[in-house]
């Protein structure tokens, strides 16, 4: 998120839900982005399995989705998780799948579902491919 040296308003919409689902303390993402920022290295934590990894991106992924609008900078949060957690394809699909589902539940006026849901649907091509120079990425670097 901070790559570009800017932490914008839907950047910082998902860092909460992803400090909040990552089980962070209210001190913890100020201290890891001073940490970011000057270079110091960040002790503690604990791994996190598949089940939960996956369950951390399903929840970033909604509150993504829920603005209606994914920017450039929430697609490449969505796709550097992806890498992380190493959510394939397949698994992307079934999460896309479950998210169709929850929208339906939650919203019931079908404008907002069309275009939450047409959303979704750009969303997996371009977290695919954003996922997909990540991966190269990850694998130029392992090369040198």
């Amino acid at each position: 998120m901070l790559v570009d040296k800017v932490l914008t308003r839907e950047e910082k919409r998902l860092i909460i839900k992803l400090a909040s689902a990552l089980g962070l303390s209210e001190n913890d993402p100020s201290d890891i982005y001073q940490a970011v920022r000057t270079g110091a290295k960040v002790e503690g934590g604990e791994p996190i399995d598949l089940e939960k990894a996956r369950e951390i991106y399903t929840k970033v992924f909604e509150i993504a989705i829920v603005n209606a609008s994914l920017s450039r900078d929430e697609f490449r949060v969505l796709a550097h998780l992806r890498g992380i957690f190493k959510i394939d394809d397949r698994e992307h699909h079934q999460i896309e799948e479950e998210l169709r589902e929850i929208v339906k539940e939650k919203f019931q006026d079908p404008n907002v579902i069309d275009k939450m849901l047409g959303t979704l649907r750009d969303s997996v091509s371009l977290v695919g491919d954003l996922f997909d120079v990540v991966r190269k990425k990850a694998a130029d670097g392992a090369k040198k």
